[in-house]
């Protein structure tokens, strides 16, 4: 047999041998991208406006959303059909559990190359201070860069509550020197500013946005996603 023929032969039996996630990711080679958050990433539909944004810029087929989660439960419908659903959002959870607990194992099981990130609300809700919850978001940086070193990030200034807003204030005064205190060029770190211009109309419930507030959300994190796809596919 001709050596070409034989590596041909090797390779097709290592692709039979491998993983449904690792053919996916020799045979699409798609920038990963991780939405990671609470309920106001799970049950809402701002990252399916955002796929539109990746959709319309011509982007769509070189991406992929990643995490354990695959749903739409609040059965968004955007422009684009076909709107890839994954995502590592979860109703009620912590940013110092998910840091401290989850987030090791999954990037593990599916790693990304960007993570755009909400989290705190139940963290205040919870009675957690302002210095616990950054602290957790630190030990997330030093997570996800462990996970990919190259990791771009995007952290959102966290969405108003009717109640307990002081606590989100706090938060939010906090991240932007946070994030320039842990800034790289191999690994940016840019804030998507969620609470400007947010008013409590913008929620269904008091705590998770309705259509006109996924539209704010999306407003501010898609700019900034199409900024480092666009960056990360030139590199």
């Amino acid at each position: 047999m001709h050596v070409s023929s034989i590596l041909s032969v090797f390779g097709l039996a290592s692709l039979a041998l491998a993983s449904p996630v690792e053919v996916a990711e020799r045979q699409a080679q798609k920038l990963r991208i991780m939405p990671l958050g609470d309920s106001i990433t799970e049950i809402t539909c701002w990252r399916a406006l955002v796929w539109d944004q990746l959709a319309a810029a011509g982007l769509a087929d070189k991406v992929q959303y990643v995490g354990s989660q695959n749903s739409n439960p609040q059965n968004c419908k955007p422009a684009t059909a076909n709107w890839d659903q994954h995502h590592e959002g979860h109703s009620g959870w912590q940013a110092v559990n998910i840091a401290n607990q989850y987030l090791t194992g999954w990037l593990k099981s599916t790693p990304a190359d960007i993570v755009m990130f909400m989290l705190g609300t139940n963290d205040v809700n919870g009675g957690r201070s302002t210095d616990d919850i950054i602290a957790a978001f630190t030990k997330m940086v030093t997570i996800m860069r462990a996970a990919n070193p190259k990791t771009k990030i995007i952290v959102d200034i966290v969405i108003p509550l009717p109640f307990a807003n002081s606590g989100i204030q706090a938060i939010n005064a906090r991240i932007p020197e946070w994030a320039r205190g842990l800034n790289t060029t191999e690994s940016p770190i840019v804030i998507a500013d969620c609470y400007t211009g947010f008013t409590s109309s913008m929620l269904r419930d008091g705590v998770h946005p309705n259509a006109e507030g996924d539209k704010v959300i999306a407003s501010r994190v898609g700019p900034l996603l199409l900024d480092f796809v666009r960056q990360s596919l030139a590199q």
